[in-house]
């Protein structure tokens, strides 16, 4: 079954294992305005955070956290939500890794997992974000990303929306975040037998309430499933 706390001593160094130290706290800065803003975090790579209209940030308001593909950037995977995000009133936070792909993928836990501390926190002071409605996304390389370090922070990242996922690294478990997972059933670049149905397998074996979802489609996302997606974030039905 999927743990309830994290565990302080499965792990020597709990950074290595992907946890974060972020905590939500009330903002100290005033929000953004609309639209795509740069944080200003980073000299190179920097996050990208979409603030949609009219939501008021005195009040608990949802966020995702989007995580791009090997070799993509967050220009290239904001189209996955952004729209999503402006027509439904949920920020959308984009970071970059600093190398190619993220760091898990590489080597290990290390500093896209600091980066990713600094940009939660630089949102968090600027917008109150509601801890029931804080999400992890991602396809190909960051739907693996959000895989494993999702399950690693399930005590505060409530959903994750995982797309055409590679593999799912945990060395700890925290939580019990719910899961929407889909891949396209002719995918030759990651083939759904060894990716898609095992981690569904395996997710379902470790008692996480998971949304598996198979589309006829390649290595891409499907839109439509997207869609569908937010509805199982927002809360909405999900046929």
């Amino acid at each position: 079954m999927a743990s309830s706390a994290f565990d302080p001593t499965l792990a020597l160094d709990p950074h290595l294992a992907g946890r974060l130290d972020f905590r939500h706290r009330l903002p100290t800065q005033p929000p953004l305005p609309p639209g795509r803003h740069e944080l200003g975090l980073f000299p190179e790579r920097d996050a990208t955070l979409v603030v949609p209209p009219d939501i008021d940030p005195r009040r608990p308001t949802p966020l995702v956290t989007l995580f791009h593909g090997g070799g993509g950037s967050a220009q290239k995977i904001l189209p996955m939500l952004e729209g999503h995000a402006q027509a439904r009133g949920f920020l959308l936070l984009a970071p970059q890794s600093l190398f190619p792909t993220w760091d898990l993928v590489i080597a290990g836990n290390g500093p896209d997992r600091e980066r990713l501390d600094t940009a939660l926190a630089a949102v968090a002071d600027r917008f109150l974000l509601d801890p029931a409605r804080f999400a992890f996304a991602g396809h190909s390389d960051g739907g693996s990303y959000t895989l494993s370090l999702g399950l690693a922070n399930g005590d505060r990242v409530t959903h994750m929306i995982v797309s055409s996922a590679g593999f799912l690294t945990v060395q700890v478990q925290a939580g019990a975040p719910r899961i929407f997972l889909s891949h396209g059933t002719r995918d030759e670049q990651i083939p759904i037998d060894r990716s898609g149905r095992r981690h569904t397998r395996l997710l379902r074996e470790a008692g996480y309430d998971l949304t598996y979802v198979e589309y006829d489609g390649p290595h891409a996302y499907n839109p439509d499933v997207i869609a569908r997606a937010v509805d199982f974030f927002l809360g909405e039905a999900v046929a």
